[in-house]
């Protein structure tokens, strides 16, 4: 009898070692295996597991020890929007992220700072930030389970051209996504972390975001070649913002501006405010150049976009005894005008001075202006003098996207003044035939807006850039149908906003959109 146990637990030994080659051991029956254990220690798959199944039917058989491992992430704690180092050795090299605490560690192998966390903290399951596997610690094998699909989507999304046709026909404003705590958000127009004084980035990440073209080709691109890193972190950036998958409905630009940061050599930083107009050029540029662009036109999607023509004639200043004092200079045709031709990104329009003093009767009255009274800049009869020359300008070509920037701030000798004027401008439908030179017949000269960057700061005429904040106004849907939306972004903070609201900043910073030759000939109608 004695040597019929024996036998029976020899069986039992020889099909638990057969059956941990096919199937994944539990960790349970990994410590049999390795001990040696005699015929009381059971594996999960052994005999007489099988015959309790055959007695009671209704037993399932006991899951794997990564099904069981699975039940100990933490959603809740996942953030994948900051820099991917080790929080141990600080290395960007092999990083894992622990889906049960959150923390990033290097490596997997048994010498690495995973595998420790994973025996001294009791946390199992590691995703590699790279490649988004899932591997279970400290044994080691890859986990390959459709309940992980959502981690995989917040770490690293996926567009198709079928998901960026429903994005540019404007269907996300007809569903909502939601995030882990059910609260509805707009997948494209969520909220910025501010991590120190960075909402003048903030604002300008999310202009360039919603400008279609560049929001495209970042959002269908994988980039795991030669590009930078800062073009690389751009476009994970552009992904989350329009993840309709988010598990929070924020998103913290960190990881995207410690690049630019060091890119810039500390030019921009997150601790200290600075101006959205200089970050934009510099970012145009630098996306530009890693892009592959060069001088060329149309070299990078940068240019194709943004980029213009602008003519610029100049002639010296000629005082003559016989003028009158107060009589402003003018163009003499009978004297030698150049003429150069030179590209642009953006556009700058200066606005009127404010009055010197306040009326006696309306003390806080703020001076207004339509948007083409001082766009006539560029209608190449209006005259500049600057350094003793007279400049006109007028453009020679329009790029699809225009970007306006009203230059709000002059420096004296002794501070930085505001200009407080309200600028008028309509919100479709803006003509810039007076301002080019032979408008092609087969594009339209009608632009609907898109984006409008204001500032809020204390009451003067003195710029105080510590208490400034940056806020942008957003269009939702397509221009002039009847599912537009607006909606205001001040870093975590999304409200929609009414149209007439929109007038009432201090606009510094515009990007206007070119109607389609289908929208123009019947109104802004698609």
């Amino acid at each position: 009898m004695a040597e019929t146990s024996q036998q029976r637990g020899a069986a039992h030994s020889h099909e638990a070692d057969h059956d941990s080659n096919v199937e994944r051991p539990s960790k349970r029956a990994r410590i049999a295996l390795d001990g040696q254990a005699g015929p009381s220690t059971k594996s999960d798959y052994s005999d007489d597991d099988w015959e309790e199944e055959v007695a009671i039917p209704a037993q399932k058989a006991e899951p794997m020890a990564s099904d069981l491992y699975l039940d100990t992430i933490n959603r809740q704690v996942l953030d994948f929007d900051f820099e991917k180092v080790c929080s141990v050795s600080t290395s960007n090299i092999n990083i894992y992220g622990c889906l049960v605490c959150g923390k990033y560690f290097q490596g997997r192998g048994r010498n690495s700072y995973a595998y420790a966390h994973s025996i001294h903290d009791d946390h199992h399951v590691f995703i590699n930030l790279a490649t988004t596997k899932v591997y279970v610690l400290p044994d080691g094998y890859h986990v390959s389970d459709p309940s992980l699909q959502d981690i995989s989507n917040v770490l690293s999304p996926k567009f198709t051209p079928e998901a960026i046709q429903a994005i540019s026909s404007g269907l996300y404003l007809l569903k909502p996504s939601y995030d882990l705590s059910h609260k509805p958000y707009l997948q494209g127009y969520v909220g910025l972390n501010n991590i120190k004084h960075n909402d003048h980035m903030n604002v300008i990440i999310h202009s360039l975001l919603h400008v279609a073209p560049l929001r495209n080709a970042l959002l269908l691109s994988e980039y795991q070649g030669k590009e930078s890193e800062l073009v690389k972190r751009f476009a994970a950036l552009a992904k989350k913002i329009w993840n309709p998958r988010l598990f929070k409905s924020q998103v913290s630009p960190h990881e995207f501006l410690q690049e630019v940061n060091r890119v810039s050599g500390g030019k921009f930083r997150l601790e200290q405010q600075g101006d959205p107009v200089e970050f934009l050029g510099w970012l145009l540029n630098n996306l530009h150049k890693d892009l592959g662009g060069s001088k060329k036109k149309n070299s990078s999607i940068i240019f194709r976009t943004f980029q213009g023509e602008l003519r610029v004639e100049t002639q010296q200043v000629v005082v003559r005894p016989e003028s009158e004092s107060n009589e402003k200079p003018h163009f003499d045709i009978d004297r030698d005008i150049k003429t150069s031709v030179s590209p642009f990104l953006f556009l700058a329009v200066d606005l009127p001075p404010p009055p010197l003093f306040q009326d006696a009767v309306e003390k806080n009255i703020i001076p207004q202006v339509n948007i083409h009274s001082v766009l006539a800049k560029y209608d190449g009869r209006t005259t500049q003098e600057s350094l003793g020359n007279l400049r006109r300008y007028k453009c020679q070509k329009l790029p699809p996207f225009i970007i306006l920037h009203f230059k709000r701030f002059m420096k004296n000798a002794f501070v930085e003044e505001k200009n407080p004027t309200i600028v008028n401008f309509p919100l479709r439908g803006l003509d810039f035939k007076d301002y080019i030179d032979a408008p092609p017949s087969n594009e339209s000269t009608l632009y609907d807006l898109i984006a409008n960057i204001t500032l809020e700061s204390v009451a003067g005429t003195t710029r105080d850039k510590e208490n400034t904040m940056w806020k942008v106004h957003l269009r939702a849907g397509g221009a002039g149908v009847d599912s537009e939306k607006w909606f205001m972004i001040q870093d975590l903070i999304v409200e929609e906003t009414r149209k007439e609201m929109i007038f009432l900043g201090e606009t510094v910073l515009q990007i206007w959109e070119r109607r389609s030759s289908v929208k123009s000939s019947n109104g802004g109608r698609p």
